[in-house]
């Protein structure tokens, strides 16, 4: 049996996360309607969005990456919301799918959730050993910043 190449299983790895974040996400925001929708609902994914927009401006182009390896070359981001959380995008995407489970309420959109959590704590987890590896100054930025949910994790 062939020896896999170095890095192929976090690629698979990688692959299977990414997968699983985007089709519980899918679970969670499809299909569309506007049945139960409220107010609240729409304040949460309105902050889930402006949190996501916020992380993506700070990050210079290029540097964005939705598996959880470092892109090559990649800068360590310590600026805009990263300066408070290390993965905004994370906290971005639960914002917005609990606020798809308020405004939906339906019982599989709330049991999509907590595997939707676990996913992204894996990646989090993933990426912070990878750019710990790669960055010098990633050890002293992890202790001053929050994971994903400011003054929890």
């Amino acid at each position: 049996m062939p020896t896999p190449a170095p890095g192929a299983g976090s690629s698979l790895r990688s692959f299977v996360l990414v997968a699983l974040q985007l089709s519980l996400m899918a679970a969670i925001a499809a299909p569309f309607g506007a049945a139960s929708w409220t107010a609240v609902a729409s304040a949460i994914v309105a902050a889930g969005l402006a949190v996501g927009a916020w992380a993506l401006t700070a990050n210079r182009p290029g540097n964005f990456n939705v598996r959880p390896e470092p892109k090559a070359g990649g800068q360590l981001v310590t600026r805009g919301p990263y300066r408070y959380v290390r993965h905004p995008m994370y906290l971005a995407v639960l914002l917005v799918a609990l606020g798809c489970c308020v405004g939906y309420a339906t019982p599989w959109r709330w049991a999509a959730l907590a595997p939707l959590g676990v996913v992204l704590a894996i990646k989090a987890h993933a990426e912070e050993q990878a750019m710990a590896a790669l960055h010098p100054g990633y050890a002293d930025y992890a202790r001053r910043s929050w994971r994903v949910l400011p003054f929890l994790w």
